[in-house]
């Protein structure tokens, strides 16, 4: 909106309402008394185009945007703790409460599974200790320890909730109004839940008064027990009366990929292959990502081959299959892809 305003035009501005009768040239009196009055308006209309984009949701960010979700009773998610299962040897020993390492993050031991193992909090909120597994270190000494390690991920954590993500949010409540546990309702209530990256409703599945809630891990992956235990837990404490709400899991579809690739010199599937397989991963989780908001993830050979292309080494690909058919793979409504092999035939 203020674009125009910048410091020479506002100087013109100013200069033309000066008489012609005085000297108004660059160095002169005039001149340079008005130059830093002309510098500070510039700023100003700058800074008040920043605050133009503050006062309207679809450009403010920030705090701002918390603001302006705060009008809708919505606020910001904020960063959660990884859970995960750590198995002990002796399966005797109490551990409950006492710290451990794995890496760079320290955990907490909580509750109790059964046989040795625990559920076990990290300590660091976020996403990043997600990938995170193997031998434990006792922070402090535990008299008869043989074995810890971290053996699973039963929730995943979650970083803040981003703008994007937050003004999406607020959008959708205007678009349709949550009330008495209708489909907005519900996905409302199930977002809100530590661990979730997604859920489908199906009202009706089984019958009235029935509602089917199939959810994705916030890592966009097929959800643990765990996950789908404490989702059904905290929905049955808030759905309305007469409601019978049944929570389950995506499933994953294993993708066989075959393809034949022209590697540029001194280049193979061996200098190669980790790119190609991260590259393929990487598609496969933006589809899992837009699991929620689709009917059915299509797996499309055209995207793959897009993809390998841009890897280190490669020059050219052909003849692609997915799963021994060379066509685009559509998946059942709650199925995200995972990768299985990758056999170049070339």
């Amino acid at each position: 909106m203020f674009e125009e305003m910048t410091y020479e035009k506002i100087m013109e501005r100013m200069l033309s309402r000066v008489p012609d009768t005085l000297d108004k040239r660059e160095g002169a009196i005039i001149f340079d008394a008005l130059a830093p009055a002309a510098f500070e308006m510039s700023i100003l209309y700058t800074e008040l185009e920043t605050a133009l984009d503050q006062t309207f949701a679809d450009t403010c960010q920030g705090v701002y945007l918390d603001k302006r979700c705060m009008e809708r009773g919505i606020t910001r998610q904020p960063a959660t703790h990884a859970i995960v299962q750590g198995t002990f040897k002796p399966v005797d020993l109490d551990l409950s409460g006492l710290r451990f390492n794995c890496g760079d993050y320290n955990y907490t031991v909580k509750e109790p599974i059964g046989n040795g193992v625990y559920e076990m909090v990290c300590e660091t909120a976020g996403s990043l200790p997600n990938g995170i597994s193997g031998q434990l270190i006792p922070i402090d000494y535990i008299n008869g320890l043989e074995t810890a390690e971290i053996t699973a991920i039963l929730i995943p954590g979650e970083n803040e909730e981003s703008d994007e993500d937050l003004r999406s949010r607020y959008f959708d409540t205007l678009v349709s109004q949550a009330y008495g546990g209708n489909i907005t309702d519900y996905k409302q209530k199930t977002y809100a839940i530590e661990g979730v990256g997604g859920v489908k409703v199906t009202p009706v599945w089984n019958g009235g008064g029935t509602v089917k809630l199939t959810i994705i891990a916030s890592d966009y992956t097929v959800p643990t027990t765990t996950l789908i235990e404490k989702v059904q837990k905290e929905i049955d404490s808030v759905a309305p009366i007469g409601h019978i709400v049944t929570v389950d899991g995506t499933t994953q579809k294993e993708i066989q990929i075959e393809t034949n690739i022209v590697y540029q010199t001194g280049w193979s599937w061996k200098t190669s292959g980790n790119y190609i397989e991260k590259a393929i991963d990487a598609y496969f989780q933006e589809l899992a990502k837009n699991w929620a908001s689709s009917d059915q993830l299509i797996v499309r050979i055209s995207q793959i081959e897009t993809r390998i292309l841009d890897c280190a080494g490669v020059i050219d690909i052909s003849n692609t299959k997915i799963n021994g058919n060379a066509e685009n793979l559509i998946l059942e409504s709650n199925s995200i892809p995972v990768r299985g092999s990758v056999t170049d035939g070339a």
